[in-house]
Protein backbone atom coordinates (compact mmCIF):
# COMPACT_ATOMS: atom_id res chain seq x y z
CA UNK A 1 0.00 0.00 0.00
CA UNK A 2 2.89 2.40 1.23
CA UNK A 3 6.13 2.24 -0.75
CA UNK A 4 7.64 5.14 1.14
CA UNK A 5 6.79 7.68 3.65
CA UNK A 6 8.53 10.97 3.58
CA UNK A 7 8.14 13.85 6.36
CA UNK A 8 9.42 15.73 8.96
CA UNK A 9 10.77 13.13 11.43
CA UNK A 10 8.25 13.85 14.67
CA UNK A 11 9.87 11.07 16.71
CA UNK A 12 12.93 8.39 17.33
CA UNK A 13 14.08 5.62 19.64
CA UNK A 14 16.70 2.87 18.32
CA UNK A 15 12.72 0.40 17.89
CA UNK A 16 10.21 3.33 16.38
CA UNK A 17 10.26 5.79 14.16
CA UNK A 18 7.15 8.43 14.15
CA UNK A 19 7.08 10.64 10.42
CA UNK A 20 4.76 13.54 10.01
CA UNK A 21 3.54 13.60 6.68
CA UNK A 22 0.51 15.96 5.72
CA UNK A 23 -0.20 16.05 9.31
CA UNK A 24 -0.40 12.46 10.27
CA UNK A 25 2.04 11.16 12.36
CA UNK A 26 2.74 7.65 11.20
CA UNK A 27 4.54 5.16 13.54
CA UNK A 28 6.83 2.89 12.62
CA UNK A 29 8.71 0.16 13.31
CA UNK A 30 12.51 0.47 12.61
CA UNK A 31 15.48 -1.62 12.88
CA UNK A 32 18.41 -0.37 14.90
CA UNK A 33 20.85 0.07 12.05
CA UNK A 34 17.57 2.58 10.39
CA UNK A 35 18.02 4.52 13.49
CA UNK A 36 21.39 4.96 13.27
CA UNK A 37 21.14 6.37 9.50
CA UNK A 38 18.61 9.14 10.69
CA UNK A 39 19.75 12.59 10.89
CA UNK A 40 21.11 13.87 14.02
CA UNK A 41 18.24 15.64 16.24
CA UNK A 42 20.22 18.20 17.80
CA UNK A 43 20.46 20.84 15.37
CA UNK A 44 17.30 20.46 14.06
CA UNK A 45 14.87 18.81 16.04
CA UNK A 46 12.82 18.04 12.91
CA UNK A 47 14.44 16.84 10.25
CA UNK A 48 13.37 15.68 6.91
CA UNK A 49 13.28 12.06 6.23
CA UNK A 50 12.35 9.30 4.14
CA UNK A 51 11.89 5.67 5.15
CA UNK A 52 10.50 2.35 2.68
CA UNK A 53 8.01 1.01 4.10
CA UNK A 54 6.17 -2.61 4.76
CA UNK A 55 3.04 -2.74 6.32
CA UNK A 56 2.47 -6.29 8.10
CA UNK A 57 -1.59 -7.29 8.39
CA UNK A 58 -2.44 -9.78 11.24
CA UNK A 59 -5.75 -10.48 12.18
CA UNK A 60 -5.77 -8.52 15.42
CA UNK A 61 -3.39 -5.77 14.20
CA UNK A 62 -1.79 -3.70 11.19
CA UNK A 63 1.95 -2.56 11.62
CA UNK A 64 4.26 -0.76 9.56
CA UNK A 65 7.96 -1.38 9.19
CA UNK A 66 10.45 1.60 8.20
CA UNK A 67 13.66 0.87 6.08
CA UNK A 68 16.27 3.55 5.44
CA UNK A 69 17.41 1.42 2.28
CA UNK A 70 15.43 -1.19 -0.49
CA UNK A 71 18.20 -3.10 0.04
CA UNK A 72 17.41 -3.66 3.92
CA UNK A 73 13.61 -3.51 3.25
CA UNK A 74 14.57 -6.34 0.43
CA UNK A 75 16.29 -8.15 3.04
CA UNK A 76 13.21 -7.72 5.65
CA UNK A 77 10.91 -9.44 2.96
CA UNK A 78 13.39 -12.16 2.25
CA UNK A 79 13.48 -12.83 5.71
CA UNK A 80 9.66 -13.23 6.04
CA UNK A 81 10.00 -16.32 3.73
CA UNK A 82 12.29 -18.35 6.16
CA UNK A 83 9.92 -20.77 8.12
CA UNK A 84 9.61 -19.07 11.62
CA UNK A 85 10.51 -16.16 11.06
CA UNK A 86 8.36 -12.67 11.76
CA UNK A 87 8.69 -9.10 11.35
CA UNK A 88 9.78 -9.17 15.00
CA UNK A 89 12.84 -11.71 14.33
CA UNK A 90 13.44 -9.97 10.85
CA UNK A 91 13.94 -6.46 12.55
CA UNK A 92 16.16 -7.98 15.55
CA UNK A 93 18.56 -9.83 12.74
CA UNK A 94 19.13 -6.50 10.87
CA UNK A 95 19.24 -4.81 14.10
CA UNK A 96 22.41 -6.27 14.27
CA UNK A 97 23.47 -6.81 10.48
CA UNK A 98 23.45 -4.57 7.67
CA UNK A 99 22.05 -5.69 4.48
CA UNK A 100 25.64 -6.21 3.04
CA UNK A 101 26.96 -8.18 6.43
CA UNK A 102 23.36 -10.00 6.43
CA UNK A 103 24.48 -11.45 2.67
CA UNK A 104 28.23 -11.81 3.81
CA UNK A 105 26.75 -14.04 6.91
CA UNK A 106 24.61 -15.98 4.70
CA UNK A 107 26.91 -16.40 1.57
CA UNK A 108 29.70 -17.75 4.03
CA UNK A 109 27.10 -19.71 6.11
CA UNK A 110 28.15 -17.58 9.06
CA UNK A 111 25.57 -19.46 11.73
CA UNK A 112 27.86 -17.84 14.51
CA UNK A 113 27.00 -14.06 14.05
CA UNK A 114 23.45 -14.85 12.33
CA UNK A 115 22.54 -16.31 16.55
CA UNK A 116 23.98 -13.19 18.07
CA UNK A 117 20.34 -11.92 17.46
CA UNK A 118 18.22 -10.86 19.91
CA UNK A 119 15.74 -13.80 20.15
CA UNK A 120 17.73 -15.80 16.78
CA UNK A 121 19.24 -19.20 18.32
CA UNK A 122 21.64 -21.67 16.28
CA UNK A 123 18.81 -23.69 14.76
CA UNK A 124 16.93 -20.48 13.46
CA UNK A 125 20.73 -19.20 12.14
CA UNK A 126 21.28 -22.46 10.38
CA UNK A 127 17.44 -22.41 8.93
CA UNK A 128 17.92 -19.20 7.78
CA UNK A 129 21.19 -20.03 5.45
CA UNK A 130 19.64 -23.45 4.41
CA UNK A 131 16.81 -21.40 2.85
CA UNK A 132 18.00 -18.05 1.46
CA UNK A 133 22.05 -18.84 0.41
CA UNK A 134 20.76 -20.64 -2.54
CA UNK A 135 18.40 -17.88 -3.38
CA UNK A 136 20.98 -15.30 -2.80
CA UNK A 137 23.37 -16.85 -5.52
CA UNK A 138 20.67 -17.76 -7.95
CA UNK A 139 19.43 -14.33 -8.03
CA UNK A 140 22.71 -13.27 -7.96
CA UNK A 141 24.04 -15.26 -10.78
CA UNK A 142 20.83 -13.83 -13.08
CA UNK A 143 21.62 -10.37 -12.35
CA UNK A 144 25.88 -11.22 -13.12
CA UNK A 145 24.65 -12.69 -16.97
CA UNK A 146 24.93 -9.72 -18.08
CA UNK A 147 28.29 -8.94 -17.11
CA UNK A 148 29.40 -12.66 -18.16
CA UNK A 149 28.12 -11.72 -21.73
CA UNK A 150 31.82 -10.49 -22.62
CA UNK A 151 35.07 -12.52 -22.64
CA UNK A 152 37.20 -11.58 -19.86
CA UNK A 153 40.63 -11.75 -19.33
CA UNK A 154 41.18 -12.76 -16.26
CA UNK A 155 42.90 -15.01 -13.50
CA UNK A 156 40.49 -17.53 -12.57
CA UNK A 157 40.21 -18.71 -9.00
CA UNK A 158 41.24 -22.46 -8.27
CA UNK A 159 38.17 -24.29 -8.26
CA UNK A 160 39.04 -26.51 -5.37
CA UNK A 161 39.02 -23.51 -3.41
CA UNK A 162 35.75 -23.64 -1.37
CA UNK A 163 36.80 -20.34 0.72
CA UNK A 164 37.57 -18.20 -2.51
CA UNK A 165 34.05 -19.67 -4.08
CA UNK A 166 32.24 -18.74 -0.82
CA UNK A 167 34.11 -15.38 -0.84
CA UNK A 168 33.01 -14.19 -4.72
CA UNK A 169 29.57 -15.79 -3.75
CA UNK A 170 29.32 -13.23 -0.92
CA UNK A 171 31.09 -10.29 -3.13
CA UNK A 172 28.75 -10.82 -5.76
CA UNK A 173 25.32 -10.64 -3.76
CA UNK A 174 26.89 -7.22 -2.99
CA UNK A 175 26.35 -6.22 -6.33
CA UNK A 176 30.01 -5.95 -7.60
CA UNK A 177 30.68 -7.81 -11.42
CA UNK A 178 31.63 -11.22 -11.53
CA UNK A 179 34.65 -9.81 -13.70
CA UNK A 180 35.71 -7.16 -10.83
CA UNK A 181 35.00 -10.40 -8.06
CA UNK A 182 37.76 -12.05 -9.97
CA UNK A 183 39.89 -10.12 -10.57
CA UNK A 184 40.84 -8.67 -7.14
CA UNK A 185 40.30 -12.48 -6.00
CA UNK A 186 43.47 -13.05 -7.74
CA UNK A 187 45.66 -10.64 -6.42
CA UNK A 188 44.88 -11.65 -2.77
CA UNK A 189 47.03 -14.39 -1.23
CA UNK A 190 44.56 -16.80 0.49
CA UNK A 191 46.56 -19.43 2.27
CA UNK A 192 46.30 -18.63 5.36
CA UNK A 193 42.84 -16.23 5.28
CA UNK A 194 39.20 -17.11 6.49
CA UNK A 195 36.51 -16.56 4.46
CA UNK A 196 35.54 -12.93 6.17
CA UNK A 197 39.21 -11.61 6.08
CA UNK A 198 39.03 -12.50 2.03
CA UNK A 199 35.76 -10.43 1.99
CA UNK A 200 37.43 -7.80 4.00
CA UNK A 201 40.28 -7.38 1.90
CA UNK A 202 38.64 -8.03 -0.97
CA UNK A 203 36.65 -5.09 -0.12
CA UNK A 204 39.44 -2.38 0.11
CA UNK A 205 40.04 -3.18 -3.02
CA UNK A 206 37.30 -3.27 -4.46
CA UNK A 207 35.95 0.50 -3.35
Amino acid sequence: MFYYISGKLALATPSIAVIDAGGIGYKLTISENTYNSLPARHTNPNPDVKLFTYMAVREDDVELFGFHSEAELNSFKMLLGVSGIGPKAAISILSLLTPEKFAIAVCTEDRKTIAKANGIGPKTAARVILELKDKLLKETDLSASADDSMPVATVQMPQSSSRMRDAQDALLVLGYSRADVQKVLSTIDTQSLEVSEIIKKALTKLF
